[in-house]
């Protein structure tokens, strides 16, 4: 079974940049979201458009994921649930989730829910900036190359 990239896309800024390494490396790319999304036209990308609601595309994905499959996502629960399958998962920003620090990534998100939950203002993630997209492209491809490699 060929690797598959899938894309938690309503609010990925890497979108074009998954794009441009799965047509490198041949793989079948899945663009998931609960509202139409354009994409390039391409036989190994698809569209999944799923119903709207809190985590549906999440668990869709986690649903469809397999062993060595890759998928970028902001979402920390979603990348615990696809390393628990022994997929891959990276933000956007190019941070690689690994089995040894899904852990307190989930911590580190309970606890700003927590404080964000009474009534402190915490602010938000810092600006998405090239750097960042440099890092992901990097670490994408990086984590293709090893998928690849170990993918039976």
């Amino acid at each position: 079974m060929p690797i598959t990239l899938y894309i938690d896309a309503d609010a990925c800024p890497v979108k074009d940049e998954t794009y441009k390494v799965a047509g490198r490396y041949g793989l079948r790319t899945v663009v998931v979201s609960n509202s139409f999304i354009h994409i390039p036209k391409s036989p190994l990308i698809e569209r999944m458009i799923v119903d709207a609601g809190p985590d549906i595309a999440d668990d869709w994905i986690a649903d469809q994921a397999t062993a060595h499959d890759v998928v970028i996502t902001n979402d920390i629960p979603l990348a615990g649930r696809v390393l628990a399958k022994q997929a891959y998962a990276i933000a956007p920003n190019g941070r690689a989730f690994t089995p040894d620090s899904i852990g307190a990534a989930l911590s580190q998100r309970a606890l700003m829910e927590h404080i964000r939950s009474t009534g402190e203002i915490t602010g938000g993630p810092p600006p998405f900036s090239a750097a960042n997209r440099s890092q992901f492209l990097q670490t994408l491809d990086q984590v293709v190359v090893k998928a690849r490699r170990l993918k039976p």
